[in-house]
This record gives C-alpha cells, structure tokens and sequence, in this order.
C-alpha cells in the first residue's frame, strides 16, 4: 500500500506542479479547506479503489459477452454463406426445370398418349417414369422453397447478432470511460496528500488489516491446514509465478493482471477453466466455508463480488490488489471477506 501510494502521489505531483500558474495579486485567497482526518482519507481511497474495481469487474463482463457474440456472429456468416451457395444451386436446378416443362408442353396429354400407344404395356412404363421424373421435380421445388426460408431466416439472424455485438461495443467504450474517470479520481486524490499524510494512511491501513485478521482468527474462521489437489497446487504455482506483476484493469497476463484475470489464468493455466469476472465466480463455482478452505480455492471480497484472490494456505491470498500496485501475497482479511469458492469442486459432489 505504501509503495503504491508513494508511486501515484509522486507523479501526480510532479505533473500538478509542472502546471501551476500563480494567481493575481488582486485575487482573494479562497478559504481553507478543513483537513480530512487520516481515516477519513483511508475511508475516502478505499472507496475509490472499491469503485474502479467494480467499474473494472462490469467492463471485464461486457468484455467476454463481446468475445462470445463476435464468436457467433462468425458462425452466421458462415452458415449464411454456405445458405446462399445453396440457394444459388436450387435456383440453378429450379430454373433447368422450368426449361423442361415448357418444352413438354407441346403435343398429347399423358393419358391421351397412353390410350393411343401401339403398346399400352410400355406406354405404362413410361408412365411409371414420368412419375418418378415429377416427384424428383416436386423435390427440386420443395428444396428451393426450403432453401430461401433457410437463408431469410439466417440472414435476419445474422443482422440481429451484429446489431447485438455493435450494442455491446457501445457499452465496453462507456464502461472503459468510467473506469478511466475512476483512476483519475483516485489519482487526484493521491495528488493531493503530503508524504506525511500518506505513511500515516499506509500505517492504518496495515493496523485495519491485521485487526480484522486478528478477528477471524479469534472466531475460528481461518482454516486449518489442508492439502491442495492437485489442479489447486499448479493454479498456485502459476499465481505465485506472477509476484511482482502490475496490476492493470482489464489483463489477463502475461505482463499484468486484474484481480480476477489473475485467478481466471492460473486455473485456466491448471486444465480447469472458470468464468472471467469476480461475480461470475462468485456466482457459478461451488461455494465452500472458510473453515474449508485449501491451497486454490478463491476468496471473494466485498458484498458485490467485485474483488478475488487464490488462497496459497497459512491464512494468505496471493491477489493483483489494485491500480497502483503489484501481484503480491497478503492476509487473507485484506479486505472484507464474502466468501470462498472451490473451482475444481461441483456442487453435486461437494462433501461439506
């Protein structure tokens, strides 16, 4: 936290001096603004950070439905373009009908032909044929009316699945705008803090921290020791690879990471895919007691889902915090806890 503060406040600050202009002489100075007690600046950060996480965790959302969209827009486009070959090739047979008919037209009527025949055996015959011939023709219709109902109808579908992708590339350009105006909130807020100021936060902050680690420990809600499976071990092993890494919303590695596309890769890296987003997680994995918990298992943070972190065991996460910081290994009570989640675990088996 501290380093994380130092770095945001100090570049902000140098570019808020940089474009300094003093006032007039004439100009009244405005009043003082009272200064924010140090956990009314702790309170007002973690607010902040809270909010561009969730802006971060919607933005990522919107992000995988535009994945999954373009994925089956792809798809109509394809299947359009095979109905059309084949539309082209019915009309092609409907029309080599057409020509026929009209050149059968002329002379006696089928019956008449068969009352007439020298061999009203083989007259017969024929007969049978020409009835094959008109059911073969009544197929070739049947296929070209098919063949337009198909392509209409793909054709309407494809339109409205890209309707739907542009909808949702509407929505991650505004998503991505909160998120920015976010950052800059708290890149303000940073800018505006002495070096006194932000050891001060730092140091409540870490106090806060090990009181509600504290906490859960006094009421038996760490786990005790228990051993990963074996997916848990290699989702470990590759989070605990990425220690140092930036954050940065929005990243899913390799150079740096969000909170969820951090643990999103490393079970994804152990052969088990899981949903992208925080929430998502939250909501679809199977959920297990913090008492339960071991080495892989996700912990999820604040009411809204909005932040997650891998269980590495001794009461420890590794997590990608927040703007600002790195991937790093903290108390499990690093922020309000939700609850836990067992990705390799379905819900019908789970033994709790």
């Amino acid at each position: 936290m501290s380093g994380t503060f130092r770095r945001l406040a100090c570049t902000v600050t140098v570019a808020t001096q940089a474009v300094l202009v003093p006032a007039p002489a004439a100009a009244q100075p405005a009043a003082p603004t009272p200064p924010r007690s140090v956990s009314r600046l702790l309170t007002d950060l973690q607010q902040l950070y809270r909010q561009t996480e969730q802006a971060t965790e919607t933005y990522n959302a919107t992000a995988e439905q535009l994945t999954k969209q373009r994925a089956v827009v792809s798809r109509l486009d394809g299947e359009l373009a095979r109905a059309r070959l084949d539309l082209q090739d019915s009309r092609t047979d409907a029309g080599r009908l057409a020509r026929q008919q009209y050149q059968s037209t002329g002379g006696l009527g089928s019956f008449a032909r068969l009352l007439l025949a020298p061999d009203p055996e083989q007259a017969l015959d024929e007969g049978h044929v020409l009835g094959r011939l008109a059911r073969e023709r009544a197929r070739k219709v049947s296929r070209l009316t098919g063949a337009e109902k198909r392509h209409d109808a793909l054709a309407r579908a494809a339109r409205t699945a890209l309707d739907t992708q542009l909808t949702l590339a509407d929505r991650q350009r505004a998503q991505r705008d909160a998120v920015r105006a976010k950052l800059a909130d708290v890149e303000r807020l940073l800018a505006g803090l002495t070096p006194q100021q932000l050891a001060a936060v730092t140091t409540l902050e870490q106090r806060d921290v090990a009181q509600a680690q504290q906490k859960l420990t006094t009421a038996g809600a760490l786990p005790t020791a228990r051993a990963a499976s074996p997916a848990g071990r290699r989702a470990v092993g590759y989070a605990m690879a990425q220690l140092g890494k930036p954050y940065a919303w929005g990243t899913q590695g390799p150079a740096s990471y969000d909170c969820s596309g951090l643990t999103s890769q490393a079970w994804g890296h152990a052969g088990t895919a899981i949903p992208r987003t925080s929430q998502e997680q939250w909501k679809r994995l199977t959920h297990v007691p913090l008492t339960g918990l071991r080495p892989g298992d996700l912990v999820v943070y604040f009411p809204e889902a909005t932040h997650v972190a891998l269980y590495v065991g001794d009461g420890k996460v590794v997590q990608a915090p927040r703007p600002g910081a790195r991937v790093t290994v903290s108390p499990l009570a690093s922020y309000p806890v939700l609850g836990a989640v067992r990705p390799d675990q379905a819900p019908a088996t789970d033994p709790r």
